[in-house]
């Protein structure tokens, strides 16, 4: 293996999705000299999306072609402090993406701005309800920025990404049948909403008869054809079902490959290095700068790349393997409640409930697309009374109708208590597959004091650096919001005629299982905030520590949210990269006094 040294760069940037592609697009823009570095493989829609051989359930969803290989570094799980953690050595709880454009050219779609209270949340909830509301051990916190400060980067996002959707209110003004608690905005949607499929048709009718304010969900799914500010152009969605774990062979599912890539590769500032695998951030003698990465290319060859500027723009749990394995801000000790990097670790509380209809009426299940459907906000967020309740938090319920493909159709089978093989085992599956419509409570979750992240004493990747270990588990506060919000959508099925409902309730004392999949929208682990003694990076997502690194994603979530993440980890980096660009790159250090 060679060591070689390569020319120093104003900016380098780990990860390849939706935030390293943002960022290296605002900062070559800026006149910067860009590298970025991407662990996987080079990606695109035209070969990873080639019909009709990418519309392979098998390779999709059960080899997971375009997800992170485990093979050579992973994470170790345990549900408390008192367990030895074992490797997460096959893909079930969560599916991190890998390759140009990461986890964005596998994802659903689903493009949701976070609700302003969830953004001020402990101070919403101490204004509400008294600071005694807070259950002893969670760490609740704001994130230090408002929805005003964000609402322009939102939209910025919602423009590049082609989002259809329907709004509500714009510049004070209603104008529409959208999310009637989704805040103001500036501008409507670039695209009007997808159509419905039956089950969100049938979902949306009776919502709305059980009190509910139903809205269609906004989706980086294009309703029509469309060319971004970038000149990326997308064609509308066919409604294949091959959304979510593929790439969009159609073209009109947004990705960091179609939206962004194809702008940035003309400019001669900005290059991409795939099968780069960072392994940590260089920092100089005083521990207070950092000089570069260094990373291995697909030779095995030890690169080292100087820089200027570091960016972390890697999934989640990546980001914040790499400030601990770099010694970048203080490691987080859960017994003592002190240090920053790996604190308020979060994930989300998802569950799923099936209503099975007349056999006069098919729900079409094969039909989908990754980010429609219909969903409604009444328990979601400070939209709803928590004081009687007991908990803080809250969840969206929706029907996101994705495509139910053969393989899962088969493996989901009948209603509860049907048997796993046989005559009934198969009238039960096409009486489901028929006649079901599914809805999601898509719900929050807290930061607690022993949930958390640090570094494996014992276990190590192939590259001889210890793996995360992520300390995880349900905690009441989350399972009793989800009963609560489930228990409401008993009031839909019913107003459906539902001849058979089964409520995804989750139970008290059940741990977190990786064998199962939950979803991939983990967050939190490097916080932003104001105080450099609850928050890894500041509001502008710069290290309180090493003010030359800045750590993009939704590691910066001091808390989960019933929202998917993507639309606020976008935000965030159009954020960060403005303040880079218009008050960093002319006065480099802290943008925020310590």
């Amino acid at each position: 293996m060679a060591t070689i040294t390569r020319k120093s760069v104003d900016v380098v940037i780990v990860g390849g999705g939706w935030a390293g592609s943002i960022m290296a697009k605002e900062l070559t823009e800026a006149g910067q000299h860009v590298v970025m570095l991407e662990r996987g493989g080079e990606r695109s829609t035209a070969s990873d999306g080639a019909y009709p051989g990418s519309l392979d359930e098998l390779e999709g969803n059960f080899r997971f072609k375009i997800f992170q290989k485990l093979s050579k570094t992973t994470v170790t799980v345990r549900n408390n402090i008192n367990q030895t953690a074992l490797p997460y050595r096959q893909l079930a709880a969560f599916l991190p993406g890998e390759g140009v454009g990461g986890a964005g050219l596998h994802w659903s779609g689903v493009h949701l701005r976070m609700a302003p209270d969830d953004l001020t949340l402990r101070s919403t909830v101490i204004s509400k309800y008294g600071k005694s509301f807070i259950p002893e051990g969670m760490n609740l916190q704001d994130y230090g920025v408002t929805y005003a400060e964000l609402e322009p980067y939102f939209d910025k996002a919602e423009k590049v990404f082609g989002t259809s959707g329907e709004a509500y209110k714009v510049q004070g003004k209603i104008v529409g049948n959208g999310n009637a608690f989704a805040p103001d905005r500036s501008d409507d949607f670039p695209l009007p909403p997808l159509k419905d499929v039956t089950g969100a048709h049938l979902f949306r009718k009776a919502a709305a008869e059980a009190g509910y304010h139903p809205y269609s969900i906004p989706a980086a799914n294009a309703s029509r054809q469309y060319t971004n500010p970038y000149g990326a152009q997308m064609g509308p969605c066919n409604f294949c079902g091959y959304c979510s774990g593929y790439a969009c062979y159609m073209y009109s599912k947004a990705s960091p490959n179609v939206n962004i890539l194809p702008a940035l590769r003309k400019n001669p500032l900005f290059e991409l290095r795939s099968n780069a695998t960072v392994l940590h951030v260089t920092l100089d003698s005083t521990k207070s700068r950092a000089t570069g990465v260094i990373y291995l290319d697909e030779k095995g060859d030890e690169i080292i790349q100087p820089a200027e500027l570091v960016i972390l723009a890697a999934f989640q749990f990546n980001n914040v393997h790499l400030m601990l394995v770099s010694g970048i801000g203080k490691p987080y000790d859960p017994v003592s409640n002190t240090g920053v990097v790996g604190r308020n670790f979060v994930y989300q509380n998802i569950s799923t409930t099936t209503a099975w209809l007349d056999p006069s009426v098919y729900t079409s299940q094969f039909i989908g697309t990754g980010g429609g459907g219909v969903a409604f906000d009444d328990f979601n967020s400070e939209n709803f009374d928590h004081g009687p309740q007991g908990f803080i938090g809250g969840s969206p319920v929706w029907v996101n109708q994705a495509g139910v493909k053969a393989i899962a159709a088969a493996k989901a089978g009948g209603p509860p208590g049907t048997p796993r093989w046989g005559s009934a085992w198969k009238s039960g599956m096409i009486d489901t597959y028929k006649h079901a419509v599914r809805m999601d409570a898509h719900g929050s979750n807290m930061a607690y004091r022993d949930v958390f992240l640090d570094l494996d004493p014992t276990w190590k990747d192939a590259f001889g650096r210890p793996l995360l270990r992520m300390t995880f588990d349900w905690k009441d506060n989350d399972i009793r919001m989800n009963r609560y919000v489930v228990s409401k959508i008993a009031n839909v099925t019913k107003a459906m005629g539902a001849r058979r409902t089964h409520l995804g309730m989750k139970e008290f004392g059940q741990p977190f299982d990786t064998r199962f999949y939950q979803t991939t929208h983990l967050g939190g682990g490097a916080v932003m905030g104001n105080d450099p003694q609850t928050s890894a990076i500041n509001r502008y997502l710069q290290c309180w520590d090493v003010s030359n690194v800045f750590v993009i994603g939704s590691n910066a979530f001091p808390q989960g949210t019933g929202y998917n993440p993507t639309g606020m980890v976008a935000a965030l980096a159009y954020w960060s990269a403005h303040h880079i660009r218009t008050t960093y790159l002319k006065n480099p250090g802290p943008l925020v006094p310590a």
